[in-house]
């Protein structure tokens, strides 16, 4: 069990638990963005929290007892549980609200949907067995992974200075709404991560270099706190989906 954040103000913070899927080792972070993505809200929140990982081959009594049916993540918030990810993620926004805690909503609405194509088209790559099918299934993900270039590189209305002669060309933001890791990022870097490194393992994949937005992207999130240390080592990745990413037939 891990304590994470740090109190700030003088009223007491909410009892906070977050269940997480364990890694190999049963103690580890284990690979789920599902996981990472409540486990960076809370972090980014600045909520004091506890952290427990599950082993899902060895699901304790207690647990089964606390969210009978229910896999990681979910959380214990003042004892009550809470076990659906979309709305514990509305939850949290809504009750650790400023001036106590920051508000993490994306201000543009296609933030929240940018990428969004990109795990699909991913899943079906790696999921693949007939040599015939993977051209075609490597170019859907790049053509995903450019209209988030794209993206990442389109300046925000807030980047334009209405009263500059000259057009705003290309955005150099860190993430996908600003310069501030939002709710959006929380749904999707975990998930490109992961494209990342599987692509890389089981089919020799790279995210082509000319994509500079998503590479910057990256970047920045490697830089972060809230990011590298909600993830799952790159092994965990890998292992997870050994059976998963299926070979390519000879």
């Amino acid at each position: 069990m891990t304590d994470c954040g740090s109190a700030n103000g003088e009223d007491k913070d909410p009892d906070i638990e977050l269940f997480v899927k364990a890694g190999s080792d049963g103690e580890s972070i284990g690979n789920c963005p599902f996981s990472q993505r409540l486990f960076m809200i809370l972090w980014l929140k600045g909520v004091v929290f506890n952290v427990t990982t599950v082993d899902l081959k060895r699901k304790p009594a207690d647990l089964h007892n606390l969210a009978p049916g229910t896999h990681p993540p979910f959380l214990t918030f003042d004892g009550e549980v809470k076990t659906d990810i979309n709305k514990i993620e509305e939850f949290l926004e809504e009750v650790l609200a400023p001036p106590k805690y920051p508000k993490l909503a994306a201000k543009n609405r296609e933030s929240n949907t940018a990428g969004n194509d990109i795990f699909a088209k991913f899943s079906a790559y790696i999921k693949n067995t007939k040599p015939e099918a993977n051209a075609g299934l490597e170019r859907g993900l790049v053509k995903a992974l450019k209209k988030l270039d794209s993206y990442l590189n389109t300046p925000l209305p807030d980047e334009i200075d209405a009263d500059s002669m000259e057009d705003e060309k290309t955005s150099n933001r860190k993430f996908l709404d600003g310069d501030e890791l939002t709710l959006a990022d929380c749904n999707l870097l975990p998930k490109l991560h992961i494209v990342k490194v599987v692509a890389k393992k089981y089919r020799d994949f790279e995210i082509p270099a000319d994509l500079s937005g998503v590479w910057r992207y990256l970047k920045n999130a490697y830089a972060r706190d809230e990011f590298t240390n909600t993830c799952a080592a790159d092994k965990e990745i890998e292992l997870a989906y050994m059976d998963v990413a299926k070979r390519l037939a000879k």
